[in-house]
């Protein structure tokens, strides 16, 4: 299961999993990866949950493993 990580962590973790963005798409962000889109939370002061980040990583297909040999 993948740790609290900071919005900025995030963002650049997706970047190296080569997702572009983020955009804005409404109430929230988008990244693309090709024909997959995925919806991040706004940036704010605290740490995003690890359950947060368990169902975006879900959202974009990617595992576990691959998320912390990022």
């Amino acid at each position: 299961m993948p740790k609290n990580i900071s919005w900025k962590k995030l963002v650049q973790k997706l970047h190296r999993l080569e997702f572009d963005g983020p955009y804005p798409g409404g109430r929230h962000l988008i990244m693309k990866n090709k024909n997959l889109k995925i919806i991040v939370p706004n940036p704010h002061r605290g740490d995003i949950s690890k359950h947060l980040v368990s169902e975006i990583l879900k959202q974009a297909g990617i595992s576990d493993n691959k998320w912390t040999n990022t």
